[in-house]
Protein backbone atom coordinates (compact mmCIF):
# COMPACT_ATOMS: atom_id res chain seq x y z
CA UNK A 1 0.00 0.00 0.00
CA UNK A 2 1.23 3.52 -0.76
CA UNK A 3 2.14 4.58 2.78
CA UNK A 4 2.70 8.24 1.96
CA UNK A 5 -1.02 8.61 1.13
CA UNK A 6 -2.11 7.31 4.55
CA UNK A 7 -5.85 6.92 5.12
CA UNK A 8 -8.11 6.99 2.10
CA UNK A 9 -10.09 10.01 0.96
CA UNK A 10 -13.01 10.53 -1.39
CA UNK A 11 -10.68 12.33 -3.79
CA UNK A 12 -8.25 9.50 -4.40
CA UNK A 13 -10.31 6.35 -4.86
CA UNK A 14 -12.95 4.63 -6.97
CA UNK A 15 -15.49 1.91 -6.18
CA UNK A 16 -15.35 -1.32 -8.18
CA UNK A 17 -18.21 -3.83 -7.91
CA UNK A 18 -17.74 -7.25 -9.47
CA UNK A 19 -20.38 -9.89 -10.26
CA UNK A 20 -23.13 -9.14 -7.78
CA UNK A 21 -25.52 -11.41 -9.65
CA UNK A 22 -28.29 -13.76 -8.52
CA UNK A 23 -26.35 -16.91 -9.31
CA UNK A 24 -23.43 -15.76 -7.14
CA UNK A 25 -25.60 -14.80 -4.18
CA UNK A 26 -27.37 -18.18 -4.23
CA UNK A 27 -24.25 -20.10 -3.29
CA UNK A 28 -22.72 -17.88 -0.59
CA UNK A 29 -21.94 -20.14 2.38
CA UNK A 30 -19.37 -18.08 4.28
CA UNK A 31 -19.50 -15.93 7.38
CA UNK A 32 -21.63 -13.08 6.01
CA UNK A 33 -25.06 -14.13 4.73
CA UNK A 34 -26.14 -13.32 1.19
CA UNK A 35 -28.82 -11.02 2.58
CA UNK A 36 -26.31 -9.02 4.59
CA UNK A 37 -23.79 -8.93 1.72
CA UNK A 38 -26.48 -7.40 -0.48
CA UNK A 39 -27.19 -4.72 2.11
CA UNK A 40 -23.49 -3.91 2.55
CA UNK A 41 -23.06 -3.50 -1.22
CA UNK A 42 -26.00 -1.11 -1.26
CA UNK A 43 -24.23 0.84 1.49
CA UNK A 44 -21.07 1.01 -0.63
CA UNK A 45 -23.07 2.28 -3.61
CA UNK A 46 -24.77 4.93 -1.49
CA UNK A 47 -21.39 5.96 -0.10
CA UNK A 48 -19.86 6.31 -3.55
CA UNK A 49 -22.76 8.48 -4.72
CA UNK A 50 -22.71 10.60 -1.57
CA UNK A 51 -19.00 11.34 -1.88
CA UNK A 52 -18.74 11.52 -5.67
CA UNK A 53 -16.58 8.44 -6.20
CA UNK A 54 -16.35 7.01 -9.71
CA UNK A 55 -18.01 3.59 -9.90
CA UNK A 56 -17.13 0.70 -12.19
CA UNK A 57 -19.66 -2.13 -12.32
CA UNK A 58 -19.11 -5.44 -14.05
CA UNK A 59 -20.91 -8.75 -14.58
CA UNK A 60 -19.80 -12.07 -15.97
CA UNK A 61 -21.62 -14.29 -18.44
CA UNK A 62 -24.82 -12.32 -18.97
CA UNK A 63 -24.27 -12.06 -22.71
CA UNK A 64 -23.44 -15.75 -22.86
CA UNK A 65 -26.72 -16.60 -21.20
CA UNK A 66 -25.41 -18.50 -18.19
CA UNK A 67 -25.77 -15.74 -15.59
CA UNK A 68 -28.37 -13.09 -14.89
CA UNK A 69 -27.74 -9.35 -14.44
CA UNK A 70 -26.71 -7.40 -11.36
CA UNK A 71 -29.31 -7.71 -8.59
CA UNK A 72 -32.02 -5.06 -9.10
CA UNK A 73 -31.68 -3.83 -5.50
CA UNK A 74 -28.01 -3.01 -6.11
CA UNK A 75 -28.52 -1.67 -9.61
CA UNK A 76 -31.20 0.69 -8.32
CA UNK A 77 -28.58 2.40 -6.14
CA UNK A 78 -26.28 3.12 -9.06
CA UNK A 79 -28.23 5.75 -11.03
CA UNK A 80 -28.10 4.13 -14.43
CA UNK A 81 -24.48 2.98 -14.42
CA UNK A 82 -24.18 0.33 -17.12
CA UNK A 83 -22.43 -2.89 -16.14
CA UNK A 84 -19.55 -4.09 -18.27
CA UNK A 85 -20.33 -7.70 -19.13
CA UNK A 86 -17.42 -10.02 -19.79
CA UNK A 87 -16.39 -13.63 -20.26
CA UNK A 88 -13.17 -13.68 -18.24
CA UNK A 89 -13.38 -14.68 -14.57
CA UNK A 90 -10.54 -12.21 -14.02
CA UNK A 91 -12.15 -8.85 -14.69
CA UNK A 92 -8.79 -7.21 -15.37
CA UNK A 93 -8.26 -9.51 -18.33
CA UNK A 94 -11.24 -7.81 -19.99
CA UNK A 95 -10.11 -4.75 -21.92
CA UNK A 96 -13.33 -2.79 -21.50
CA UNK A 97 -13.22 -3.27 -17.74
CA UNK A 98 -9.54 -2.42 -17.32
CA UNK A 99 -9.96 0.67 -19.49
CA UNK A 100 -12.98 1.77 -17.46
CA UNK A 101 -10.98 1.48 -14.25
CA UNK A 102 -8.10 3.40 -15.81
CA UNK A 103 -10.51 6.09 -17.02
CA UNK A 104 -11.55 6.89 -13.43
CA UNK A 105 -8.13 8.47 -12.97
CA UNK A 106 -7.91 6.97 -9.49
CA UNK A 107 -5.08 4.72 -8.31
CA UNK A 108 -6.84 3.47 -5.19
CA UNK A 109 -9.67 0.98 -5.61
CA UNK A 110 -12.29 -0.07 -3.10
CA UNK A 111 -13.32 -3.47 -4.42
CA UNK A 112 -16.17 -5.83 -3.63
CA UNK A 113 -16.95 -8.94 -5.62
CA UNK A 114 -18.39 -12.45 -5.65
CA UNK A 115 -16.98 -14.83 -5.01
CA UNK A 116 -14.20 -13.89 -2.62
CA UNK A 117 -11.93 -16.70 -3.73
CA UNK A 118 -12.42 -16.23 -7.48
CA UNK A 119 -13.58 -13.00 -9.09
CA UNK A 120 -12.62 -10.73 -6.19
CA UNK A 121 -9.23 -12.35 -5.68
CA UNK A 122 -8.26 -12.56 -9.35
CA UNK A 123 -9.16 -8.93 -10.03
CA UNK A 124 -7.44 -7.69 -6.89
CA UNK A 125 -4.21 -9.54 -7.54
CA UNK A 126 -4.16 -8.15 -11.09
CA UNK A 127 -4.96 -4.62 -9.89
CA UNK A 128 -2.06 -4.74 -7.44
CA UNK A 129 0.25 -5.88 -10.23
CA UNK A 130 -0.94 -2.92 -12.33
CA UNK A 131 0.10 -0.51 -9.56
CA UNK A 132 -3.25 0.14 -7.88
CA UNK A 133 -3.78 0.14 -4.13
CA UNK A 134 -6.74 -2.03 -3.12
CA UNK A 135 -9.09 -2.09 -0.17
CA UNK A 136 -11.38 -5.12 -0.26
CA UNK A 137 -14.60 -4.92 1.71
CA UNK A 138 -14.64 -8.11 3.76
CA UNK A 139 -18.29 -7.96 4.86
CA UNK A 140 -19.57 -7.18 1.35
CA UNK A 141 -18.20 -10.39 -0.17
CA UNK A 142 -18.70 -14.10 0.27
CA UNK A 143 -17.48 -17.49 -0.85
CA UNK A 144 -18.93 -20.89 -1.69
CA UNK A 145 -17.74 -22.17 1.69
CA UNK A 146 -16.02 -20.90 4.80
CA UNK A 147 -12.78 -22.50 3.62
CA UNK A 148 -13.05 -20.96 0.15
CA UNK A 149 -13.79 -17.48 1.53
CA UNK A 150 -11.06 -17.65 4.15
CA UNK A 151 -8.49 -18.91 1.65
CA UNK A 152 -9.39 -16.02 -0.65
CA UNK A 153 -8.99 -13.53 2.20
CA UNK A 154 -5.59 -14.98 3.06
CA UNK A 155 -4.42 -14.77 -0.55
CA UNK A 156 -5.57 -11.16 -0.77
CA UNK A 157 -3.63 -10.28 2.36
CA UNK A 158 -0.49 -12.03 1.12
CA UNK A 159 -0.77 -10.14 -2.17
CA UNK A 160 -0.82 -6.78 -0.36
CA UNK A 161 -4.49 -5.78 -0.44
CA UNK A 162 -5.97 -4.31 2.73
CA UNK A 163 -9.24 -5.42 4.37
CA UNK A 164 -11.96 -3.08 5.53
CA UNK A 165 -15.72 -3.16 6.18
CA UNK A 166 -18.55 -1.31 4.48
CA UNK A 167 -19.29 1.04 7.38
CA UNK A 168 -15.57 1.69 7.87
CA UNK A 169 -15.42 2.86 4.25
CA UNK A 170 -18.01 5.55 5.00
CA UNK A 171 -16.20 6.82 8.08
CA UNK A 172 -12.74 6.72 6.53
CA UNK A 173 -13.78 8.80 3.55
CA UNK A 174 -15.06 11.75 5.57
CA UNK A 175 -13.67 11.48 9.15
CA UNK A 176 -14.58 15.02 10.20
CA UNK A 177 -18.03 15.70 11.68
CA UNK A 178 -17.53 19.42 10.99
CA UNK A 179 -16.32 18.92 7.41
CA UNK A 180 -18.20 19.36 4.13
CA UNK A 181 -18.82 15.62 3.74
CA UNK A 182 -20.43 15.23 7.16
CA UNK A 183 -24.00 15.77 5.93
CA UNK A 184 -23.95 13.16 3.15
CA UNK A 185 -22.06 10.86 5.52
CA UNK A 186 -24.77 11.18 8.14
CA UNK A 187 -27.49 10.44 5.62
CA UNK A 188 -25.64 7.31 4.54
CA UNK A 189 -24.79 6.13 8.06
CA UNK A 190 -28.31 6.62 9.34
CA UNK A 191 -29.68 4.67 6.38
CA UNK A 192 -27.37 1.85 7.52
CA UNK A 193 -28.40 2.11 11.17
CA UNK A 194 -32.04 1.93 10.12
CA UNK A 195 -31.51 -0.98 7.74
CA UNK A 196 -29.07 -3.31 9.48
CA UNK A 197 -31.37 -4.40 12.39
CA UNK A 198 -33.74 -5.79 9.73
CA UNK A 199 -31.01 -8.21 8.66
CA UNK A 200 -29.00 -9.18 11.74
CA UNK A 201 -28.53 -8.58 15.45
CA UNK A 202 -24.83 -9.39 15.21
CA UNK A 203 -23.95 -5.81 14.21
CA UNK A 204 -24.21 -3.40 17.10
CA UNK A 205 -26.52 -0.41 16.72
CA UNK A 206 -27.31 1.56 19.89
CA UNK A 207 -30.88 2.40 20.81
CA UNK A 208 -30.18 6.10 20.36
CA UNK A 209 -28.73 5.39 16.90
CA UNK A 210 -31.79 3.35 15.95
CA UNK A 211 -34.14 6.12 17.08
CA UNK A 212 -32.19 8.82 15.27
CA UNK A 213 -31.98 6.66 12.14
CA UNK A 214 -35.72 5.98 12.03
CA UNK A 215 -36.47 9.68 12.45
CA UNK A 216 -33.93 10.76 9.84
CA UNK A 217 -35.00 8.20 7.25
CA UNK A 218 -38.67 9.02 7.81
CA UNK A 219 -37.99 12.74 7.42
CA UNK A 220 -36.05 12.14 4.21
CA UNK A 221 -38.65 9.75 2.81
CA UNK A 222 -35.95 7.31 1.70
CA UNK A 223 -35.78 3.53 1.97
Amino acid sequence: MTNDLGVWTADDCALVLIDYQKEMFEVIRSETSADLVEMQVRLLAKTAKAFGLPIVLTTVGVGAGFNGPTLPSILSELDGIEPIDRYSMNAFEDEAFSEAVKATGRKRLIIGGLHTEICLTFATVSALKEGYDVLYVADAVGGRSEVAHRTGIERLAHAGAVPTTALAVVTELFRDWAGPLAQPALDTIYWYFNEVPNHTDEVGVADAEKKAAVERVAAAGTH
